[in-house]
């Protein structure tokens, strides 16, 4: 849709729906009407990363563009970090169907600034040639790049999913750390992803496009080894808090050397199709990851699910290398 109509029409109407889930759950009368506010949410979820990257590929010019995708990336990283502690005290203070109200509030504002601003949102569709074959949109498709594209976001996702989900229970269980400070770890983790990802912005723009695929590699390969040695309990209790928010940082610095990676992928015409091929390698790796470290966990073996999760983010940078060796041949 976004290759086919533009990107700023699918953004409105992605928001508008946004605020549709939040008015929904606002009333809701029961269970299923929060599973259809979670099922408009997700719907409304899904263009992001193909509306925000056709603006940014050709809004910015390249010698900004890392800057502006490491912007992109600390904003998502500091939404994640902010709406909880936000959203939680709303609900202490006006309960949680004014919250959602109060939210959809948030949406109609950032719609209005978006509509006043709107001639900034203007991307140029690629008109298909009229004697094109009809299966010409998805030739993309049998790009072996952009698997590699996907399988880079399936694994650091699953990487992503374990620090999220389980590393507070892995330091309570493995060190016996308090609730408060296995969780303040998880916010370690996030605010240094954030500084990484500030950070990373200025090693893209520095080091180009042509080597972005090196720095996904160096940042994530420590990384990985941070979870490592955070995964067999070497360091005590502290130690592993600490280097799991190292973890963050290296990953955050890889940030947007990773986007730039990405648009050295894709074909002209085919910004839309591509992000949203590749990006969706983040839901898979977010829904695949329960099934095999819940696993791991179930079953004691908590260092082992870090251990594990580190050798995913190795997976995540071979495949980067295998995105960069693509895109020079």
């Amino acid at each position: 849709m976004v290759d086919k109509l533009g990107a700023r029409p699918v953004l409105f109407a992605a928001l508008a729906t946004f605020l549709s889930a939040c008015l929904v759950a606002s009333s809701a009368q029961g269970y299923g009407w929060l599973i259809a506010a979670a099922a408009l949410a997700g719907l409304a979820n899904s263009p992001f990363h193909p509306i925000d990257f056709s603006i940014l590929n050709q809004r910015v010019s390249t010698p900004r563009l890392g800057y502006a995708f490491s912007m992109h990336g600390l904003s998502g990283s500091l939404g994640w970090a902010l709406t909880p502690l936000l959203l939680v005290g709303l609900m202490g203070v006006i309960g949680w169907r004014n919250a959602y109200v109060a939210t959809a509030g948030v949406y109609a504002v950032v719609i209005a600034v978006l509509w006043f601003n709107r001639d900034q949102l203007v991307t140029t569709v690629v008109k298909r040639a009229e004697n094109a074959p009809a299966g010409s949109s998805t030739d993309f498709l049998k790009l072996p790049v952009v698997w590699w594209c996907f399988a880079f976001f399936l694994f650091s996702t699953m990487t992503l999913a374990v620090v999220q989900s389980y590393s507070a229970s892995i330091l309570k269980a493995m060190h016996g750390v308090s609730l408060q400070a296995a969780t303040a770890t998880l916010t370690a983790y996030m605010l240094a992803s954030a500084v990484g990802i500030f950070a990373g912005g200025f090693v893209s723009a520095r080091l180009g496009v042509q080597r972005s695929d090196k720095v996904i590699a160096v940042c994530m390969s420590l990384g990985a080894v941070c979870m490592m040695l955070a995964g067999t309990g070497w360091l005590g209790a502290l130690g592993s808090m600490a280097l799991l928010a190292v973890t963050g940082l290296a990953v955050g610095i890889g940030g947007p050397s990773r986007d730039m990676l990405i648009k050295r992928a894709t074909p002209k015409g085919a910004t839309g199709r591509v992000y949203g091929t590749v990006y969706s390698g983040l839901d898979v790796g977010f829904a695949v990851s329960p099934l095999l470290f819940g696993w791991l966990m179930d079953r004691g073996l908590y260092s082992l699910t870090m251990i594990t999760s580190a050798g995913a983010l190795i997976l995540a940078v071979l495949a980067a290398l295998a995105v960069g060796r693509r895109v020079q041949e």
